[in-house]
């Protein structure tokens, strides 16, 4: 179980890579959730094998006491999800912006990136 949810971690950092190296928001804003998808999953393999108990109380304290599972990861994935959740609303109002304004979803180049790309291109050609 814990070396098929490791896979299923990985694809989704794979996919979630992908997809943030298009060009459309849209793919982008997917491709982040899916990264955020699969950070909660690893935070959820850090944690341990489910069933054991984060904190363990006065009442149950005594020899037959087992191994308790270990807060953190699952306070991080928390954090994880809210930070996701906000980055996410974020990126969702810049494609929306972006569809108003221009009535597409793609990235564009910025303009001082083509004037450096065209001297980089004027400069090949002249040295050759």
């Amino acid at each position: 179980m814990i070396v098929s949810t490791a896979v299923v971690v990985g694809v989704l950092y794979a996919v979630g890579t992908y997809l943030l190296l298009q060009r459309q928001l849209t793919r982008i804003v997917i491709g982040l959730a899916l990264m955020g998808h699969g950070a909660n999953l690893l935070l959820l393999l850090a944690g341990g094998r489910p069933g054991r108990p984060p904190l363990v109380g006065e009442a149950a304290e005594g020899p037959g006491v087992g191994p308790i599972a270990d807060p953190l990861p699952q306070a991080l994935a928390l954090t994880a999800i809210v930070i996701t959740f906000g980055v996410a609303a974020f990126l969702l109002a810049l494609a929306y912006r972006s569809w108003v304004i221009g009535s597409d979803d793609q990235v564009e180049d910025d303009v001082e990136d083509r004037r450096i790309a065209r001297l980089n291109r004027g400069d090949q050609g002249s040295a050759t």
